[in-house]
């Protein structure tokens, strides 16, 4: 009998207002502690690209002399199959060509939602589920061309990834059975090809990645191994690692390939990670309170990676793995794997509370190192403050950016390389996650999307080095 999954638990529903402890954010390197609120507000001030300046449209706040266009508009914009836009614009990737690029965007689509994604013949996995991708050709300014389906028939598209093979990997986060209005089995990965409508015919299942509550994955380009994040709770989620057959060479195609092949299901290794410090088992990745802090990468085998009798994270025993509530964004750069955890509560099971984890995963020393931690956050209203990391890109400026998914205001927010905060837009429109930040490939434009009512934005400006934004 299979155990009852609970639902993904929006972050605004789960945390209330009145949660106390440090404010701040530190990143390991020039940074080793964390910073309090009256020291965090002292260097807001002279830090990234200025201060927003509210939108007069009330849509979104950024820094002077930067600016926006929407490049897409759930409800409002055409497909070129005639629909509107789907809901939920979620992970994103661009891809250049020519003078432009194909973004492709996730729609976290679960049923409710009012603009689904069309069920186009050939493209379409289940016809049950709302949720997909479309692609958005853009022009070397960040002007919409085009957009079109290129998956559908999937359920709940959250993140995923970008292989360095120029495709998009996009995750599933849940784990419906099928039944009802579903015709299959969800909770999978798929690839898509950003270019090459004919390659997206026939959706494939990547069922040797697992079936769980996918949220984001990261390529190695080396090896082409997969690193995956699971957002799950009861127990908490698990950090996952995919190795390919001996003789895998990851290409276009190559992964449909594979998920084809006889015994393709099970190809390759799929491994839940176990941290250690020294020679003592770390149960939870909340267990770092210090950016800095190293531990121990080991990695055990998934015994069911189907999910066909127990959900993946039941199979181990908490002494076996490392859990984390929430476990979100993830994103290739710097020679590893950069993956978040959102939160953590006491409540939920976590050893410590928090309001936001980056990890880095480095494969050379098999270790993952704490970069960034939020404290968690005593008033969410005020603007000052942030809580709640999500998607992840690392920019082409040095640092990263955090799509805030938390309590009261949401930011896009920068993280330099030397461990220094900065808002680089405010959503003026309503309360609504950030997702998908993700850069053009020339470093020129930002692209990021609001969830819900369902904006893509394109976003210009002086961009520059974070070591000299106001470090």
């Amino acid at each position: 009998m299979s155990s009852p999954v609970p639902p993904p638990i929006p972050r605004r529903s789960f945390l209330g207002r009145a949660a106390a402890g440090s404010l701040g954010i530190a990143l390991a390197g020039s940074i080793e502690t964390i910073a309090g609120p009256a020291a965090f507000a002292a260097t807001r001030p002279p830090l990234g690209y200025g201060p927003l300046v509210p939108d007069p449209a009330g849509i979104l706040a950024l820094p002077a002399g930067f600016s926006y266009r929407i490049v897409a508009e759930a409800g409002v914009t055409l497909l070129e199959s005639g629909e509107p836009t789907p809901s939920d614009a979620d992970g994103t990737a661009a891809f250049s060509h020519g003078r432009g690029a194909t973004l492709v965007n996730n729609h976290e689509i679960g049923g409710s939602e009012p603009y689904r994604v069309p069920a186009l013949p050939g493209l379409t996995y289940d016809p049950g589920a709302g949720g997909g991708t479309t692609n958005i050709d853009v022009d070397a300014r960040g002007e919409r061309i085009r957009e079109y389906v290129s998956l559908a028939g999937t359920h709940n598209n959250c993140a995923g990834g970008k292989t360095p093979w120029n495709t998009w990997l996009t995750c599933e986060e849940t784990e419906q059975r099928a039944g009802g209005a579903y015709q299959k089995d969800h909770g999978y990965v798929f690839e898509v090809d950003p270019f090459d409508r004919e390659a997206n015919q026939d959706p494939v299942p990547l069922k040797f990645l697992g079936r769980y509550s996918h949220e984001a994955v990261a390529v190695d380009p080396r090896t082409s191994a997969i690193y995956l994040t699971e957002d799950a709770g009861g127990p908490n989620g698990l950090y996952y690692r995919w190795t390919p057959p001996r003789k895998f060479h990851g290409r276009k195609g190559a992964l449909r390939a594979l998920a084809l092949s006889e015994g393709g299901d099970t190809a390759g290794k799929l491994e839940a990670l176990s941290c250690y410090r020294d020679d003592t088992h770390v149960a939870d990745l909340s267990e770092a309170t210090e950016p800095g802090t190293r531990f121990k990468a080991r990695w055990v085998e998934v015994p069911d990676r189907d999910a066909k009798t127990q959900s993946v994270r039941l199979q181990f025993a908490n002494d076996q793995v490392t859990r984390s509530r929430k476990l979100e964004g993830a994103w290739w750069g710097d020679g590893g794997a950069y993956f978040v955890a959102s939160f953590a509560r006491h409540t939920d099971g976590s050893v410590n509370e928090h309001d936001g984890q980056v990890w880095f995963y480095d494969p050379r020393t098999e270790t993952v190192t704490l970069k960034v931690i939020f404290g968690v956050n005593p008033d969410p209203s005020q603007d000052t403050n942030f809580d709640g990391p999500d998607n992840i890109t690392v920019s082409p400026y040095g640092g990263v950016i955090l799509a805030e998914d938390g309590e009261g205001i949401q930011h896009l927010v920068g993280v330099s390389a030397h461990g220094k905060s900065y808002p680089l837009a405010r959503n003026d429109l309503n309360d609504s996650e950030f997702t998908g930040p993700t850069f053009s490939a020339d470093g020129r434009i930002l692209f990021a999307n609001i969830q819900s009512p369902g904006h893509v934005f394109a976003i210009t400006g002086p961009w520059r080095r974070s070591g000299h934004a106001g470090d």
